[in-house]
């Protein structure tokens, strides 16, 4: 019972009836009217004039004409230049209401059988997650149910950066200075002990640095080519690759630690994955894959050894591939991991959730399997996103001044309980009770601000304006959802109970409907962008519609009960629409705040 398929359906026949053209249904232009103009549909014309062959206003009048004697769903309309107002019929609007609390899967659009894999997180073990990792667990969380709700099979994994020279440093650090201290032996969560050895390298390297250019009057970064700590770790992740027992000994146990810890905060913010891939076991893969590219004449080896891929005929440059010493870069187990899936999937569209510095680099991992002769390469779609900064600038993870995941958590729990224990309307909660409220509203706040930018922008996070519990936030269309069930609580308590009774509709309750019967058009639409921040606004602007009804029109006062209870009924479908669209961003609800 889709209002613009209907249109689109009536005004096709009106074309052919009047014109004697019939036109394909998706170039119809039909869209929501614009406040400012009375309807609910606005027909853009101008397309139309070379079938009429009349002037706007005329074409316009004429289609209006016929929908209104052939389309019983089409109340009235109006003309205003090249476009045709259209207002559907109070029992249509009433009709869609019904059909939506009807429908259980309601905004789920029917199945495609496409596979789509989204990869996302894709940590490195030298470090905890921070607010850059938030922004890409979150987003790719919601792309992957936002897919979903569109019919895709979906599959979310993780990748990995279990090795490489990041992890030797960390490794370097502690053998140096970490005098056999453990996790346990600390206290310490195992992806911020291994972290805080990651930056206790970069001092170590620092230092060494600075004494050898003014020992030796030399520039910094000829210096850093000098500094042995360096070297050391170079040659750490020389023995790791060629299997030294001590090395990998000690990479499984400092890996084990940041796992335990990185499964920690998954948790936290509600992510998990169908299958996790690690780059230690897919490195070995891209390298041969590297070496029979070598063999086909695709890519060549220069005099040091090295391995590379000229692209400078496709208008970039050429890539490393594999160094002299033999180790592998990022490039060769993307290529292996990326083989490997679709071996596994064979999905008809691969999603890499990963910032837009990394933009280069997925261009040329497309084109480099397009040249391995992988016809699948083309599947591969990169959901490039922008940075988040704080209100102060950058963050930068070698000097430890990040905003780190689990902090930042804990901070928003704390600002949620401060804020709500001030509203004062939740004394007689449990600890228990309280303690659930606190972290659906702080996990709703993080969630939602950072979710509702577009991917493509960058943005600067303020985590006392996210909770607030006014204005575009996820605490007020929380506190909206707790509303209309306060509502609904009141008047069950009264025996009264939603329902559709036949009564007439106020001009904002064909509105709200309006909106209501758009969700699943959000839904494509949030799909085919990618983008779940359509859906998060298109939840603030349901709980503002809501508000603002609630603010202007009796609800329990209102003295006939027929349309008492149906406007219950249009409450509790906004409040289902609510939890279907938040869901997708992975934000609860609640039912009290």
């Amino acid at each position: 019972m889709n209002p613009i398929e209907i249109l689109q359906e009536a005004i096709k026949g009106g074309l052919k009836s009047l014109y004697g053209v019939e036109l394909p249904q998706n170039e119809i232009q039909v869209q929501a009217t614009r406040k400012e103009f009375e309807g609910d549909y606005t027909l853009v014309v101008f397309p139309l004039l070379k079938i009429s062959k009349k002037a706007p206003e005329a074409t316009a009048q004429e289609i209006g004409e016929y929908i209104e004697k052939n389309c019983p769903e089409v109340d009235s309309f109006n003309v205003i230049k090249g476009f045709l107002n259209i207002k559907l019929t109070s029992s249509f609007w009433a009709g869609v209401l019904k059909s939506i609390g009807d429908n259980e899967n309601f905004g789920r659009l029917p199945s495609t059988g496409k596979c789509v894999m989204v990869e996302f997180s894709s940590p490195n073990t030298n470090k905890p997650l921070h607010l850059g990792h938030i922004r890409n667990n979150l987003l790719g969380w919601s792309v992957s149910q936002l897919l979903a709700a569109n019919g895709h099979n979906v599959v979310k994994v993780n990748l990995v950066n279990d090795r490489g020279i990041h992890i030797c440093k960390s490794m370097l650090a502690w053998l140096k200075e970490g005098n056999g201290e453990t996790p346990a032996s600390t206290g310490c969560k195992g992806d911020h002990l291994v972290g805080d050895y990651y930056v206790k390298f970069n001092d170590m390297l620092t230092a060494e640095v600075k004494e050898i250019m003014e020992r030796e009057g030399i520039e910094k970064e000829e210096a850093e080519k000098r500094a042995e700590v360096l070297k050391e770790a170079q040659e750490m992740l020389f023995r790791w690759e060629r299997g030294d027992k001590e090395i990998v000994d000690l990479w499984k146990t400092m890996n084990g630690w940041v796992y335990e810890g990185f499964d920690v905060t998954y948790r936290n913010l509600g992510i998990e994955f169908d299958k996790t891939y690690y780059e230690s076991e897919t490195y070995l893969l891209g390298k041969s894959l590297v070496l029979e590219g070598l063999e086909r004449g695709i890519f060549e080896k220069h005099e040091d050894g090295s391995i590379w891929c000229d692209l400078t005929e496709d208008g970039l440059d050429k890539k490393l591939l594999l160094r002299s010493d033999g180790t592998s870069v990022y490039m060769t187990q993307d290529i292996g991991t990326a083989h490997q899936r679709y071996e596994e999937y064979s999905f008809d569209e691969h999603i890499y959730v990963v910032g837009n510095e990394q933009n280069y680099h997925f261009q040329v991992l497309k084109l480099i399997l397009r040249k391995l002769g992988f016809e699948w390469s083309d599947a591969i779609y990169h959901l490039s996103y922008g940075m988040v900064e704080l209100p102060e600038g950058k963050m930068k993870s070698r000097e430890g001044t990040v905003v780190d995941a689990d902090d930042l958590i804990e901070q928003m729990y704390n600002t949620a309980k401060e804020t709500s224990l001030e509203l004062g309307k939740i004394e007689d909660m449990s600890d228990e009770e309280q303690d659930a409220l606190f972290k659906m509203i702080s996990l709703g706040a993080l969630k939602y601000f950072i979710i509702k930018v577009d991917p493509k922008k960058t943005m600067v996070f303020d985590p006392k304006e996210s909770i607030d519990f006014n204005g575009n936030t996820g605490p007020f269309i929380q506190y909206t959802h707790a509303r209309i069930k306060s509502i609904l609580r009141k008047a069950s308590e009264q025996g009264l109970a939603p329902s559709m009774t036949g009564a007439l509709l106020l001009p904002k309750e064909e509105i709200i409907i309006q909106l209501l019967s758009s969700y699943p058009d959000k839904i494509r639409e949030g799909g085919d962008a990618h983008s779940p921040a359509i859906i998060a606004n298109y939840a603030y602007d349901l709980a503002k519609e809501f508000n603002q009804y609630y603010h202007d029109t009796s609800i329990l006062r209102e003295e006939d009960e027929d349309r008492l209870v149906q406007r219950l009924y249009l409450i509790s479908i906004i409040a289902q629409v609510l939890v279907k669209a938040m869901e997708i961003l992975g934000i609860s609800l609640p039912d009290r705040m």
